[in-house]
């Protein structure tokens, strides 16, 4: 099946990145940056100056004094995690609200966040890792745009994963995943992050083609999708993580290590409230 000509010409589907991210993007491989930079820049966008306020100040963080300004909570989140939150914010933005679409990015803010705090207790960039989270289901936002219709009934007939990737190829020539990974590449993503976005909806063992690092993402991604975020998540987590132990082995995750953060951080997460 070809690529419907109109999404052969990514550039017309893929919306373009918001002007606050194309900036932060240059700040950020700025050398020189400082966080009184990178503050004064969100602070000219209201949406951005509340999220990091906002989520700084969540039960997450469990700060005993409430941050109140845009500079002191760039400071505690650090540029990256800033940068990741902008990025959440900025996709959130480019596209029409729908239900289909809210509950995307819902997934989205916790896959990031929980990819992210289990790659940093790995030695995998948190920030890269949030970032693969955060657009794992982005071109699934893109076709929807393409074709609000025909998209919605794909998604709501789907049994699975693979069978929407399967209806997605046969409907419009490409699967979500692959408009991902080019969303990301468009709007100047690292190239591990746009990879990770593209195999996504490959099996484990097309992974081997991948670069060490990608693998690493798809790995962590996996199993934060299976525990965390799935509409029927495995009753036997013991044979889950049988299975998954000879892929972590592979990518060099040490096994016990990865099996324990991801197990606490997909239950705080899991946790009411």
């Amino acid at each position: 099946m070809s690529i419907d000509p109109k999404l052969r010409e990514l550039n017309i589907d893929l919306p373009a990145c918001p002007a606050t991210l194309v900036k932060l993007s240059l700040m950020m491989a700025d050398d020189n940056v400082c966080v009184a930079d990178m503050a004064t820049l969100i602070e000219g966008d209201m949406a951005l100056s509340s999220a990091v306020v906002r989520t700084v100040n969540s039960a997450l963080f469990g700060l005993l004094k409430r941050v109140e300004t845009v500079h002191d909570g760039v400071r505690y989140l650090g540029m990256a995690q800033v940068a990741s939150l902008t990025y959440e914010i900025g996709l959130r933005g480019a596209f029409p609200p729908s239900p289909l679409l809210q509950a995307l990015w819902d997934r989205a803010g916790i896959r990031g966040m929980a990819m992210g705090r289990i790659a940093r207790q790995m030695d995998v960039d948190p920030w890269l890792a949030h970032s693969v989270g955060l657009f794992a289901e982005s071109g699934r936002a893109v076709l929807y745009a393409y074709d609000r219709a025909k998209y919605t009934h794909l998604s709501d007939t789907a049994p699975d994963e693979d069978a929407l990737a399967a209806a997605e190829i046969e409907a419009f020539g490409v699967s979500h995943s692959a408009l991902g990974g080019a969303m990301c590449q468009a709007w100047g993503l690292a190239r591990d992050v746009a990879d990770a976005v593209r195999a996504r909806d490959s099996e484990p063992t097309g992974w081997k083609e991948e670069r060490l690092v990608v693998r690493k993402l798809l790995t962590i991604g996996a199993a934060v999708d299976t525990l965390l975020l799935a509409d029927e998540r495995p009753a036997n987590t013991a044979a889950f993580w049988e299975g998954m132990q000879p892929i972590a082995i592979d990518v060099g995750l040490h096994f016990e290590a990865f099996q324990l953060a991801t197990q606490r951080v997909c239950d705080r997460l899991n946790m009411p409230g």
